[in-house]
């Protein structure tokens, strides 16, 4: 009776929402609707669920608002700063991680990099801090989270942080000696919340070497991972004893929660061959380790916020599911799943105690609805819109569709359709996903719906190489970048064609990093396919691409034998770059690149426009100011949809909008 009670009225509350949302008389979304930044992004919830703060976004100002129950209690303007995350570290103090585009100086490997700062806000009196900014001995930047942990009473958080370098020639006293930044790993700091002071713990690495640390829950270490460049890994207890030891040539080795009674370790070491993350645990005395949650494929695990115990996890899935060990609150969770049948629902941030929640529901005739659930007195408010001007009708069909490569494998992809129009004949982009390790989901995603929007079926392909499979469907994109990955894309829209809902002849193709090189791979090493390709962020040259990885890492041995053995080597690689096959475009380019990106140099789309204006090739190039790998900023985000959708609609025109049915009553 309790269980159908509570499903009861949050179906009621979802069902009533929903209602309320899609009969509101509106126009027509704009294509602006679907580029601007979400009008509302984030939202965390207090340890003692009596305090949320969320990220709205106007344009391309961003605010932190806090409030309790009806009543704001704090407004914080952020401009145009790229926020990343917020959190509560106490019932009062709220954390936001930022980050901030650098150009370095000429001792550095790399010319810019991306910082990450945490600045701490009161929920009820107007300070702010930032982290480390009045510790002249440490880089005013943050190099990672390590929990928040109460010891005696108080409350300590622990982050990673770059320490400064007395500068040569200055007075050898703290209090006026000049520090200067010089790079190098991170030592942890751990750092008193009632007055931000910072005192070092523990050591950072030598250079060439990278270090970790999980902190227990009395605010001591408790392990210590090591990685070094040759592959090599040590984990070791605070005794010093070595608790494990291994290589991993891609450096996917971590410390990632302790054991649920907290005397175990429990830490990640690669893959397995089912493409599940290897996990294993081991006791923090010595031990043999041993495999954990070998048959579920994980997505992340929920911690115990001041000890850093595991609760659960959740399952890499379509519906990304939450399970937690405690049996009343894996109960709990799975009614509020049970609330969104038909939605992707993910659970965001929850008070100590789940007894209330924070989730965000998308997909099929939901744009992005955030929802406070509590679970004491059954109910579900929604409390923001992630894109409150596209209503449930204007979100185009999401489904999966299964089709094979013309090798026989076994591929799928996400079908996002144009509202109100017949599936049928219709042109159609591409839109293969960065990575290119990554997959796209049946969610609502911005750009398919933009797309579609227009009146353009938009296919997401998973090709070989993607991870909605097992491992070996991801290694089997090693070495076939612009081989068999890219015709996985148009064995794609060959599918599509024969099952008549698109047009081959109307075909343009876009994808951003990875996406948008197989966007410029479609219209050079592939002919005769694509009216256009836009390509953002994309890759053209992947020798100099290879080269930049390598020489910016540090020359690391490690990351030169997972990139020859997942892109190629030497001549195989300037045999697949786009830029070398300008000549060969059959069909418009449009690149559109970020100046500030870390990931995907701006001048590889620079390259690339070199390449086709010598070759007399019709392209266009559109430099975004500003503006990062991630499209973190309002404004250059909204023009890189608005010129992508103007491009392709010059080059691959729409149908015309059906017309719409005369008011009245239906018979």
């Amino acid at each position: 009776m309790y269980i159908t009670r509570v499903f009861s009225a949050m179906a009621l509350v979802l069902a009533n929402v929903l209602l309320a949302f899609s009969s509101v008389a509106a126009a027509a979304p704009t294509i602006a609707d679907y580029g601007n930044l979400p009008s509302f992004e984030q939202a965390a919830i207090s340890p003692d669920g009596k305090l949320t703060a969320v990220i709205t976004n106007s344009g391309s100002n961003r605010m932190i608002v806090i409030y309790s129950g009806d009543k704001v209690l704090k407004k914080v303007a952020a401009g145009k700063a790229k926020l990343r995350n917020i959190g509560w570290a106490t019932n009062d103090l709220l954390m936001v991680d930022m980050s901030q585009t650098q150009t370095l100086s000429d001792v550095f490997i790399s010319d810019k990099t991306e910082f990450f700062k945490t600045l701490f806000i009161s929920a009820t009196d107007k300070g702010t801090e930032l982290l480390f900014e009045k510790q002249r001995d440490v880089t005013p930047a943050t190099y990672g989270r390590y929990g928040i942990r109460r010891i005696g009473g108080k409350d300590y958080g622990f982050f990673g942080g770059v320490p400064m370098v007395k500068e040569a020639g200055t007075t050898t006293t703290s209090r006026t000696a000049r520090f200067v930044f010089e790079g190098g790993p991170p030592a942890l700091y751990r750092v008193d919340l009632s007055n931000f002071k910072a005192k070092k713990i523990a050591a950072r690495a030598r250079n060439g070497e990278y270090r970790t640390w999980i902190v227990g829950a009395d605010g001591e270490v408790a392990a210590t991972l090591n990685y070094q460049n040759d592959d090599d890994w040590t984990i070791i207890n605070n005794a010093g004893k070595i608790l494990a030891t291994g290589k991993n040539p891609d450096g996917d080795i971590g410390m990632v929660a302790f054991g649920k009674l907290g005397d175990t370790l429990i830490f990640r070491d690669g893959e397995t061959e089912s493409d599940m993350p290897a996990y294993f645990e081991i006791p923090l005395v010595g031990g043999e380790p041993k495999p954990i949650f070998e048959n579920v494929d994980l997505d992340g695990l929920f911690r115990e916020r001041l000890t850093g115990k595991i609760l659960g996890y959740r399952e890499d899935n379509e519906k990304r599911s939450a399970v937690f060990f405690d049996p009343v609150q894996h109960k709990n969770v799975k009614k509020i799943a049970a609330a969104f049948p038909k939605l992707n629902i993910y659970l965001q941030d929850w008070n100590d105690g789940l007894t209330k929640v924070l989730a965000s529901t998308n997909g099929n005739k939901d744009s992005g609805t955030w929802w406070e659930i509590n679970l004491v007195n059954p109910s579900a408010t929604a409390i923001g819109y992630e894109r409150p001007r596209i209503y449930p009708k204007d979100v185009g069909a999401i489904s999966i569709v299964d089709y094979k490569a013309s090798d026989g494998l076994d591929i799928d992809g996400v079908l996002t359709l144009p509202p109100g129009r017949e599936a049928k004949n219709l042109p159609v982009v591409m839109l293969p996903h960065g990575g290119p390790r990554g997959q796209d989901r049946p969610v609502f995603d911005y750009w398919a719906q933009g797309m579609a929007s227009l009146g353009y079926a938009v296919f997401q392909p998973n090709f070989r190489g993607s991870t909605n499979r097992d491992l070996n469907f991801m290694r089997a994109g090693y070495g076939e970048w612009g081989k068999k990955m890219q015709t996985d894309i148009s064995d794609g829209l060959s599918h599509l064609a024969k099952q008549g809902i698109v047009d081959p002849k109307r075909a343009c193709i876009m994808g951003a990093s990875y996406g948008g090189y197989a966007a410029l791979a479609g219209v050079t090493l592939q002919q005769g396919l694509y009216r256009c390709a836009v390509s953002v962020a994309g890759v053209a040259d992947l020798p100099k691409l290879v080269g930049t990885e390598i020489r910016e890492s540090g020359g690391s041995h490690s990351l030169r034998k997972s990139l020859q053995e997942q892109i190629g080597k030497g001549g195989g690689l300037k045999e697949v770059s786009p830029h070398r096959f300008a000549d060969q475009a059959d069909a418009p380019i449009l690149l559109i690149h970020g100046k500030d990106d870390i990931v995907v140099r701006f001048r590889q789309s620079s390259v690339m426009a070199d390449a086709l204006k010598d070759a007399g090739k019709p392209y266009q190039l559109i430099e975004l100011e500003g503006e990062d790998h991630w499209l973190s900023r309002g404004e250059t985000r909204l023009k890189m949809l608005t010129a992508a959708a103007a491009f392709i609609k010059k080059h691959n025109p729409p149908d015309p909008a059906p017309a719409k049915k005369p008011a009245g009553k239906t018979p």
